[in-house]
């Protein structure tokens, strides 16, 4: 028995241990900006939902100590002992005290946590947003994202720019949510909540974070075979940062003549039929908008890095990265694929 205590002992040192350094680790982790979180928010809906969500987790902790102890003294309490003879203890049926307890105090615990959401929801969905908000139309596909900016005339894609709200200037960006094919569910978990995006139905949302920096996301809602890697990126400028990159987005695609031959060959390919690029005959809309792609920095929805070697694989084969993806291989020649490799590579 001694022996066994021992190993039992050495056991939770180990976990403890370990747990001790896991939480370091964690707390780094979770301190990221660029960490999905729900107990960091940093976005006056997060907020919201943040403290709801430590309201329903007091309220269960509560219940579950309630239980456990009540269950633990029955164990020991009612436990076998020396000497028992084994008989059946006397049986007392009904109670009317305890039934009326145990109905009447769940239905008291379950309409408080409705009006305490009912609360948080009219607060979100409900306020005034005020003049000079940003006004931005997402609209999700599979598998990536595309992001309107009506106000200011241009589409970008996967990475949503938006600037910070501080309390002396508060900017807050609405966004107007569609689907062009599946449902999606867009989730920033430092900035709000869920919401989905469901074909033929709009959908609103709104954030306004608090701390420049980067939030990443994703499809929250299972949408196909990449779900898992439609990632979405959340990049939070000031305000002078923000409109340089709008003016930005707003000018047309460069015209680098020392890559013609890939703008020829892109425009003499079916890549036209779903892509667009300002200033080329590329006028589709199933794929997303190329006229300042080397402005972003992932490709294929945040599924890899965007640079050279991975943006010239994606051309020449999108499975390798992503599979199951909507994008085919153009069966282009090796030397077309560095061509037009490099002729994406000057839109910036």
């Amino acid at each position: 028995m001694g022996s066994k205590l021992r190993f039992v002992a050495v056991l939770l040192f180990t976990g403890i241990t370990r747990a001790l350094a896991g939480t370091a680790r964690g707390s780094a982790i979770l301190n990221d900006p660029a960490t999905p979180n729900i107990f960091a928010p940093e976005s006056t809906p997060a907020d919201s939902v943040f403290h709801l969500s430590l309201f329903v987790l007091g309220i269960c902790a509560t219940i579950f100590v309630v239980v456990f102890s009540l269950l633990l003294y029955a164990v020991v309490k009612y436990r076998r002992r020396a000497g028992d003879d084994g008989t059946e203890p006397p049986q007392i049926y009904g109670s009317n005290q305890v039934e009326l307890a145990w109905t009447v105090i769940p239905v008291l615990i379950v309409v408080v946590l409705f009006l305490a959401a009912a609360r948080v929801i009219h607060a979100v969905e409900d306020v005034q947003l005020p003049p000079g908000t940003i006004q931005v139309t997402a609209v999700g596909h599979q598998f990536w994202w595309e992001f309107r900016y009506p106000e200011y005339g241009f589409i970008t894609a996967n990475e949503l720019h938006v600037p910070v709200s501080d309390a002396g200037h508060p900017t807050p960006t609405h966004l107007t949510l569609m689907s062009a094919d599946v449902d999606h569910s867009f989730w920033v978990p430092k900035l709000s909540g869920k919401t989905d995006l469901i074909p033929n139905r709009v959908n609103h949302m709104w954030v306004d974070p608090h701390q420049t920096g980067i939030y990443v996301g994703q499809c929250a809602q299972y949408c196909g075979t990449q779900h898992a890697k439609m990632l979405l990126t959340v990049i939070v400028e000031s305000r002078e940062d923000f409109d340089k990159w709008v003016a930005n987005q707003k000018r047309p695609a460069m015209d680098d003549t020392s890559a013609t031959q890939g703008k020829r060959v892109l425009e003499t390919t079916a890549c036209v039929n779903c892509h667009t690029i300002e200033g080329t005959n590329a006028r589709g809309t199933f794929g997303p908008d190329l006229t300042h792609l080397m402005s972003r920095e992932t490709i294929a929805s945040g599924a890899a890095k965007n640079n050279k070697d991975n943006l010239r694989l994606w051309i020449k084969e999108p499975d390798s990265i992503k599979p199951g993806c909507l994008m085919p291989a153009m069966q282009m020649s090796e030397q077309d694929i560095d061509a037009v490799t490099s002729y994406l590579m000057t839109l910036r």
